[in-house]
């Protein structure tokens, strides 16, 4: 699967028209269990200079325990965390130039429950195939999400095609290359949008 900018950005060299959304100095790399989201924000980080936030670390206990033991979060479950993880990006927006938050964002809900509190959060989005994501995580020995879990996270899947400021690339290709084209179509926003 190519990589698709699902923002008029790279379309338009010119700043968009007053009103429309810009790309901010926040993303999200976003996506199911396995898919490498930490991976990936940790090599852009490393290229943009921006602060990490690690989005699984603030899953209350409560959850952790629930996705152990093989069960899956509910909205309910994931409202406080992701109202916790989007304050915790805008306080470190205030220290930071730049920030990458790691987060599922799987449902369009959770990824407005982010944008209604991070003005001009852009998306990246990595997709790879139930398959390739079960093997992943079979692989993880350090992770409390058990790949059970993920054919309840496919479901709940709502791919963010024709959101705004969002980048789909497939998680299957090398970490750098990846890495490298996040890097550039973030950047390239700021260049031109800044």
């Amino acid at each position: 699967m190519p990589s698709t900018p699902e923002t008029n950005l790279s379309a338009n060299p010119d700043p968009l028209p007053k009103g429309e959304r810009e790309l901010g100095r926040a993303i999200v790399i976003m996506g199911v269990s396995g898919c490498g989201k930490s991976t990936i924000a940790a090599a852009v980080c490393q290229r943009a200079g921006a602060h990490l936030i690690e989005g699984d670390t603030f899953h209350p206990p409560e959850n952790v325990r629930k996705m152990s033991a093989g069960i899956p979060l509910t909205d309910t479950d994931r409202q406080g965390w992701l109202e916790r993880l989007a304050q915790e990006t805008l306080d470190q927006l205030h220290l930071s130039q730049r920030v990458v938050l790691t987060c599922s964002a799987l449902k369009r809900r959770y990824r407005d429950t982010l944008r209604n509190t991070v003005p001009d959060l852009g998306f990246v989005f990595l997709a790879l195939t139930p398959e390739q994501a079960a093997q992943r995580v079979a692989r993880r020995r350090d992770h409390f999400m058990p790949a059970s879990l993920i054919e309840s996270q496919f479901r709940d899947l709502e791919p963010p095609t024709g959101e705004p400021l969002v980048l789909t690339t497939t998680a299957t290709q090398p970490v750098d290359i990846i890495a490298n084209e996040v890097t550039a179509w973030w950047q390239g926003a700021h260049r031109r949008l800044g």
